[in-house]
């Protein structure tokens, strides 16, 4: 058995003197692990980070053993997320909602947003509202998708401004003014037709977004399976307040 493809690292873990277990992100083969031997040398080692684009080629007796990887380099983003907490964070943190996709199942779109988000990491105006809209599309990936395109009371477009944690659909302002208490917050910026992600985004549409995703990554996928959402995502939403603090102080606010 054999195949070739780009890849995106994941991470690796030491096996036995000299070498590792590769974990990759693959458009066609989806999340795939191997062997790479000789992959603790110093030669190595700095191809083998996570965010660094590879070409892989996997080989093995049996479709289902762990076989071996040899490891090209293509272009290496490592050193470049590693110099801020915003991308050393983020890597981690999208190399751990991947790590929720079944091994070698395809999900391609998935794969060419991952190298979106990874390509602008080191502008945290884009990176967080990319990252919210990643998290939607793996929810949507694992069947568990939001539909925030009309209101789920009145089928309108306009005035999108809620979320109903019940039917994962959008509310408008008017039809879910009165329930207010009992909806999530949908940030202008993932409402359809409205504005995209780009500097405008206050902190707290940020917030919004993040307590949204978070919701419904906790309630379908992280807690079924007994797990929590950890460090890596509340490390990267404090690096990305602290950039907001540091760089738009005007429009930082989080109360509602």
């Amino acid at each position: 058995m054999e195949w070739t493809g780009e890849a995106i690292i994941l991470g690796a873990r030491k096996h036995g003197e000299a070498d590792v277990i590769l974990e990759v992100m693959t458009a066609e083969r989806g999340r795939h692990l191997g062997l790479v031997r000789g992959g603790r040398s110093r030669r190595r080692q700095p191809m083998l980070q996570p965010g660094n684009e590879v070409q892989v080629t996997w080989r093995a007796r049996l479709a289902d053993h762990l076989g071996v990887f040899t490891v090209d380099p293509i272009r290496s983003r490592a050193a470049e997320l590693m110099a801020s907490s915003i991308g050393l964070h983020g890597v981690q943190h999208l190399a751990g909602l991947i790590r929720l996709l079944p091994e070698r199942d395809p999900h391609a779109r998935l794969y060419e947003a991952f190298k979106v988000v990874l390509d602008h990491l080191d502008r945290f105006d884009v990176a967080g509202p990319l990252i919210i809209r990643f998290e939607l599309e793996l929810l949507n990936d694992l069947g568990f998708g939001l539909d925030l395109t009309t209101c789920a009371a009145t089928g309108t477009r306009e005035d999108l401004a809620w979320v109903s944690p019940k039917s994962a659909r959008a509310v408008s302002r008017e039809a879910g003014e009165p329930y207010r208490d009992k909806l999530l917050p949908l940030p202008p910026f993932l409402a359809e037709g409205q504005r995209q992600p780009g500097s405008e985004i206050t902190y707290r549409d940020l917030l919004d977004g993040f307590r949204l995703t978070d919701f419904f990554l906790s309630r379908n996928i992280y807690e079924p399976r007994g797990l929590k959402t950890g460090d890596l995502r509340a490390g990267l939403i404090a690096a990305l307040e602290k950039k907001y603090r540091a760089e738009f102080p005007w429009n930082f606010d989080t109360t509602g």
